[in-house]
């Protein structure tokens, strides 16, 4: 499927007194129109995915 909605990564925030707090970062998700199987679709697409033209807008 083209979305990454699951995908996220997690790490720490040091601060200088070097306390550490959870940061997530998650993927940019849009709702863009696209042909899908000869059809228009409306479908969550990360940003990256429609930088790197996997899909095709309608």
């Amino acid at each position: 499927m083209f979305h990454k909605i699951s995908m996220h990564v997690v790490n720490m925030n040091v601060s200088h007194s070097h306390i550490r707090t959870r940061k997530t970062w998650k993927p940019n998700i849009q709702r863009v129109r696209a042909v899908v199987d000869g059809a228009t679709k409306k479908v969550n697409v990360c940003t990256r995915c429609l930088r790197s033209n996997k899909i095709t807008r309608a």
